[in-house]
């Protein structure tokens, strides 16, 4: 299980990046577009530097849903190699069948 601060600060970031998500996108639109002049460009581009940081989509990290790991995480189904192998072992995740020979 892994730290609950940490999970707690990933959730955070998510809201942040979801409500600067459109203003960020429209300054990033802005300075990407070269026919802009470059005054313009640059003011667009102190815009989105004085953002907070956390409202990147990049600082996200992808955690398991069940127990937070953030490493070896499948994004179909949002979790951690671990916690696929425990609910398939129980037989909670249809159509998945523990290998055994």
């Amino acid at each position: 299980m892994a730290k609950t601060s940490s999970v707690e600060k990933n959730n955070r970031r998510r809201k942040l990046t979801g409500r600067y998500a459109a203003k960020r996108a429209a300054l990033k639109a802005i300075v990407m577009d070269q026919k802009k002049p470059i005054e313009e460009r640059f003011r667009a581009q102190l815009k989105l530097a004085a953002l907070p940081r956390n409202s990147s989509k990049v600082r996200i990290r992808n955690r398991c849903e069940v127990t937070g790991r953030p490493r070896a995480y499948y994004r179909k189904l949002k979790m951690s190699r671990i916690a696929l192998r425990g609910l398939g072992a129980l037989g909670a995740i249809p159509g998945l069948v523990k290998s055994s020979w």
